[in-house]
């Protein structure tokens, strides 16, 4: 049943769309407003007029608006003025002021405006002069104009549509505020604009292929309203909306007309052959033209709204409207195809000239003359990766034929570092094979720029291998080649020098060197804040607050937050360095126990993941995603986030320094969901070292307790609370002292388990480290504690607030996808629980291989998921996929499943490990425990 309120806004959008006019009631109240004069400066087809006879209509105004449209008949002074006072007579208040008058030899536009204010002089109520296309009047009469706008009454209000600014002296107005402007930009249409119009012509479009046409047209009206007249009855909507452009015969035709058959030859020509051009300056119109004056045209131009943008404050950078240059491209490939090569040799020239090695490379392969583009992205590859520009990279090199790309070492050497950013480490590894076999006849040519690009990419590899010992030598290395004259390009020895101190101190990080770690990567940090490489800094910030962690909150947090900063102003949210940076604040707001708030962080990470060129930083999301979902009660989820690790360490050379407390992470999760025996199989399969370590024997203890062998459990904690097996990170002994507390508690002995939890009270304090009571929930032990002599009354009332809020919250239903699945993704989606690999999917649902990797990679995205097993658990949690026949038998079977037994039923069900079933209802396989996650 529809609300009153729902019905008015359903009456309201009716009428809006009535006539197939978009109603635009943000722009209706900035012409209805206070200002004397509103001025409607925009180019043409921008829904000027539109815009003012539906707002004349929607505020009732038809019998006090006046409009005149200047066309070429009233451009006359004489015949616009009678225009003028014929449209005011017919409003209702005008036709008993405003005297007739007929265009006559001694009536010239002077009388009539000073016979207008005569007559205007007794004017009580508010009156509207609109006039259209006021560029089309003559000087004398704008300035007669001007003249009435001065002194005319307040109470008459004038609107003036023109496709530029006109010289009517309003500066006055303007600075007295009583002026209103309507600019191009404020008449584009939104996409939910654009979704509206589209309704309106009755065409029916996905919103995909409306955000694709708005985009294309950039809001531009007549553009969207000729794509709604193409698209009437077209046999394929969204083919079309995805190649609309600029060229589409309709659409040219209105653009030759309204714009480029109004220039004069020297801006037609101008405009032509710059048009091969992404932005413009008057030096590159005049090199491109031959000719001078190329920055006033351009000034000219933009502010006549002839389709020319400004892209900087001085106005020394334009480009053209998206439509606009396709039809400019057009129409230079038809009247001068000879040209064409020549202006983007000449257009490189000039942008390699000048610092903008990106533009250079682009007009060189337009060209067609690899060779040159080749040299050229070779030799600012190192200034461009250190500028944090990877995807420019990669656009790059995709413009490359592929037998360009085989037959050039120095290309060989690029894609390796490409696929090391965008593919896979193997992939990597191929392609630097290829390179070094090529590099000896090149670096006879070019001297040591080969042999610097090398270095780079195997120090890059070798970091992403987290192989310690082979980034050193490469570091040492790297460092000495870009000290030798002619290794590289001038001016790069410092930011080598920071690229190697910072990619040393991340594999010193993940091979758990902390201090060495930190030292390199403060160095290199500081480095590249010097030589102004933010890129660098944002790298060194981000992982230099994982060496502080520890440490000080506070610290990692502050350096994290400056890492996010540069990467969000610069553009780099999608780096694994962002990923890092999101995770150690995620972390940090978990450790205070707001978990709700370190959701939205942990999220923010994942979005970075890339198991195949990152694992190492992959690895460290995946702990931060599992120790949030256990806190958070979803022990399902915390068992595949802390599964998909193993994978990932086993991609490493080295052993990640997370890789014990992720297991000690995983066997909690495993004690939660009740699966003891795999948790005891896990146990063994870690070895004797890794056993004996703190974190392990903390969570063997909560096994042992579980399994109702409290002595057990003691004897395992005692030597970390002697301080015999020390945890790495002190912080665990607050874990180590609750579960005591929660073990002397369960053998009656209260007095030991208040001491025991007065330490772990003592421990946290300081940090505000709660995380570890919300992993453990006893909120009987704590109320119990609090009653008796305890000097943190404040702290366990604060925990206990957490435990309701939190455990209210977790309660919720599982995340519901980022966005729906679409139709293809779900025919990918039911095949991922088998045993097909990616090209059996292909040849069963008839397409490419790459069809099915890209559905996969947005389902993974969409499911929060980073693995197939784990989005198809996702999937099954939000009922997209059937459960398994296992799981449907379980959920039947539940009241005979593993019951908690003896004396401890009650600190069991306290600490969350369930008697039935798993705490989302899940179950998982023992078999499947320690599987890695199906990678294709």
């Amino acid at each position: 049943m529809k609300s009153a309120d729902s019905g008015d806004m359903a009456g309201q959008r009716a009428a809006a769309c009535a006539g197939g006019v978009v109603a635009r009631r943000g722009l209706f109240g900035r012409l209805g407003g206070p200002a004397r004069v509103t001025v409607v400066s925009a180019p043409p087809g921008s829904g000027k007029t539109v815009l003012l006879r539906s707002w004349i209509g929607q505020a009732g105004l038809a019998d006090r608006a006046g409009w005149v449209s200047v066309g070429r008949n009233e451009r006359d002074p004489q015949r616009f003025w009678v225009s003028v006072l014929i449209a005011l007579r017919t409003t209702t208040t005008g036709s008993s002021l405003v005297q007739r008058a007929t265009a006559a030899p001694d009536l010239d536009g002077w009388t009539i405006v000073e016979r207008l204010l005569k007559d205007l002089t007794p004017l009580r109520e508010l009156l509207w002069l609109v006039i259209d296309d006021v560029h089309e009047l003559v000087p004398e009469a704008l300035r007669q104009l001007e003249l009435l706008v001065m002194r005319a009454p307040p109470e008459l209000r004038f609107v003036l549509a023109s496709r530029h600014d006109v010289r009517l002296g309003l500066h006055r107005l303007r600075l007295e505020g009583e002026m209103a402007e309507v600019r191009g930009v404020d008449l584009r249409f939104s996409t939910a604009e654009s979704i509206e119009l589209f309704a309106t012509a009755g065409v029916e479009l996905p919103r995909t292929a409306v955000a694709a046409l708005h985009a294309r047209t950039e809001g531009w009206a007549a553009g969207l309203r000729l794509a709604a007249l193409s698209l009437a009855g077209h046999p394929d909507p969204e083919r079309f909306a995805a190649e609309f452009s600029g060229t589409e015969r309709i659409v040219a035709e209105y653009l030759l007309a309204e714009v480029l058959d109004r220039q004069s030859e020297q801006v037609r020509r101008l405009l032509l052959r710059s048009s091969i051009l992404d932005r413009v300056n008057g030096e590159l119109a005049d090199l491109l033209t031959g000719e001078d004056g190329g920055e006033r045209v351009l000034q000219d131009l933009e502010q006549a709204n002839a389709f020319v943008v400004s892209l900087d404050g001085a106005r020394s950078w334009f480009r053209y409207h998206q439509m606009f240059a396709d039809l400019l491209g057009l129409e230079l490939r038809r009247t001068a195809p000879e040209e064409v090569t020549g202006l983007h040799r000449a257009a490189s020239a000039w942008f390699a000239a000048h610092g903008y090695p990106v533009e250079a490379t682009r007009h060189a392969q337009a060209a067609r003359d690899w060779e040159l583009a080749a040299r050229l992205l070779a030799e600012h590859w190192p200034g461009l990766y250190l500028d944090g520009q990877a995807e420019n990279i990669h656009e790059l090199l995709a413009g490359f034929p592929a037998q360009v790309r085989a037959a050039d070492s120095e290309l060989r050497i690029l894609a390796a570092a490409d696929e090391l950013a965008h593919g896979s480490l193997d992939a990597a590894e191929v392609y630097l094979g290829l390179a070094e076999q090529g590099s000896v006849e090149t670096l006879a040519i070019r001297q040591r720029q080969p042999q610097v690009l090398l270095g780079v990419i195997r120090l890059l590899l070798a970091r992403q291998r987290g192989d310690l010992s082979w980034v050193a030598e490469e570091a040492r290395q790297i460092q000495a080649l870009a000290e030798t004259p002619g290794a590289a390009q001038p001016g790069l020895g410092e930011d080598l020098r920071a690229l190697a101190l910072i990619n040393l101190g991340i594999a010193e990080l993940w091979a758990d060197r902390l201090e060495e770690a930190g030292r390199h990567l403060e160095q290199g940090t500081t480095v590249a804040h010097r030589i102004g490489r933010p890129y660098l800094e944002f790298t060194g910030l981000a992982y230099g607050a994982l060496c502080v962690i520890y440490g000080s909150f506070a610290e990692a947090a502050r350096r994290s937050r400056q890492a996010i900063d540069l990467a969000e102003r610069h553009g780099w949210t999608d780096e694994s360095a962002y990923g890092i940076a999101c995770a150690i604040i995620g972390f940090e707001i978990a450790w205070q126990g707001h978990l709700e708030e370190a959701e939205s962080w942990a999220q923010r990470a994942e979005r970075t993941l890339s198991a195949e060129t990152e694992p190492a930083a992959a690895l460290a999301v995946h702990y931060v995603r599992g120790l949030l979902d256990l806190a958070c009660g979803r022990y399902a989820e915390a068992l595949v986030s802390l599964r998909s690790t193993e994978p990932l360490a086993n991609r490493l050379v080295a052993r990640h320094y997370l890789t014990v407390r992720t297991r000690a992470m995983l066997l909690l999760a495993l004690v939660r969901l009740g699966e003891t025996e795999r948790a005891e199989q896990a146990l063994v399969s870690f070895g004797d070292q890794d056993r004996d370590r703190g974190e392990i024997r903390i969570t063997t203890a909560m096994l042992l307790l579980v399994q109702d062998d409290p002595h057990a459990a003691i004897a395992a904690l005692a030597p970390v609370l002697d301080g015999s097996a020390p945890p790495v990170w002190s912080a665990w002994l607050i874990q180590a002292f609750l579960l005591e507390a929660i073990v002397r508690d369960a053998l009656g002995d209260d007095h030991a388990a208040d001491l025991a939890l007065e330490h772990a009270l003592d421990l946290a304090e300081p940090d505000g480290a709660l995380l570890w009571f919300l992993l453990y929930p006893v909120a009987d032990l704590l109320e119990r504690h609090a009653r008796r002599r305890t000097s943190h009354a404040a702290l366990i009332g604060r925990i206990q607030s957490l435990l309701v809020g939190n455990r209210s919250a977790s309660a919720t239903e599982p995340r519901p996808p980022r966005e729906p699945l679409s139709d293809s993704e779900m025919r990918v989606l039911r095949y991922l629980p088998t045993n097909l690999t990616v090209p059996e999917i292909a040849d069963e649902l008839s397409v490419s291989r790459n069809t099915v990797k890209t559905h996969m990679r947005k389902l993974y995205a969409k499911l929060d998921s980073h693995g197939r097993a784990e989005a198809v658990a996702r999937a099954r949690d939000l009922g997209l996929l059937a459960p398994t026949a296992r799981r449907r038998k379980l959920a039947l079977d539940a009241p005979g499943r593993r019951q908690a037994t003896g004396n401890h039923h009650d600190q069991m069900m306290n600490l969350g490990v369930p008697s039935l079933r798993t705490a989302s209802g899940h179950d998982v396989d023992p078999v499947d425990v320690f599987r890695p996650p199906l990678y294709t």
